[in-house]
């Protein structure tokens, strides 16, 4: 797995470059000082995966990850972005969310967190944990109502799937939804990758943002 760092801080920059390329399979290959220079360094390199720092002077990582995940021609195949925070001062959740982010990492992480992280972003998953979710979840209450023009889409939905789309945005693993369901975790995989392509999404965090926008889930529920 070919990874970039952009962050601000050369020693975040190279000790996360230490540990990650002490792993077998993960390979640092460019980094960058703050997010202009990280499209660039993503545009030349190609990774499969960017560790995005959120606060970073010209250009930070929330507009950057916008950027680089737009849908434009030359982002065909782009890389997952996991954004790098100190989490206590960072309130960028939801904006990192909206942006296509596909996860966040604590910048305290240790070796093991890190390739993990790497590991399961790379492979297409999200790496949001229940605290996360609960941040969003504040977030939504804080803004109001969602916006309702795109709830159409959920017509399209069978009537498991909307099931697992609502556990998936109250912030259940696969594994406590097949059990409320009383079905396989490899069912609510199948469920899940089903609801991605209907409603066009990326990922995991993208499904949580979708259902809170459109009121299939509201803070409270």
């Amino acid at each position: 797995m070919r990874v970039v760092i952009v962050d601000d801080q050369g020693m975040v920059r190279a000790g996360f470059g230490v540990l990650l390329n002490a792993q077998p399979d993960i390979e640092v290959v460019g980094e960058a000082v703050n997010g202009e220079e990280g499209l660039r360094v993503v545009a030349d390199l190609r990774p499969d995966v960017v560790l995005m720092d959120v606060r970073m002077p010209v250009m930070d990582g929330l507009e950057a990850t916008r950027r680089l995940l737009d849908g434009s021609p030359d982002a065909a195949d782009p890389p997952k972005v996991l954004m790098l925070t100190t989490f206590d001062l960072d309130d960028y959740v939801y904006e990192a969310l909206r942006a296509g982010a596909s996860g966040f990492l604590l910048k305290d992480a240790s070796a093991g967190e890190l390739a993990d992280a790497v590991r399961v972003v790379a492979a297409g998953d999200a790496l949001l944990s229940p605290s996360i979710t609960k941040r969003l979840i504040s977030e939504f209450s804080r803004l109001g109502a969602p916006r309702p023009p795109s709830r159409a889409r959920l017509a399209e939905l069978t009537e498991r799937e909307t099931e697992v789309l609502t556990l998936v945005a109250r912030g259940l693993s696969n594994g406590e939804i097949a059990a409320e369901l009383v079905v396989a975790e490899q069912t609510v995989k199948t469920h899940f990758g089903r609801i991605l392509m209907k409603l066009g999404l990326r990922d995991r965090p993208q499904a949580i943002v979708y259902a809170y926008e459109v009121g299939l889930v509201r803070p409270g529920d």
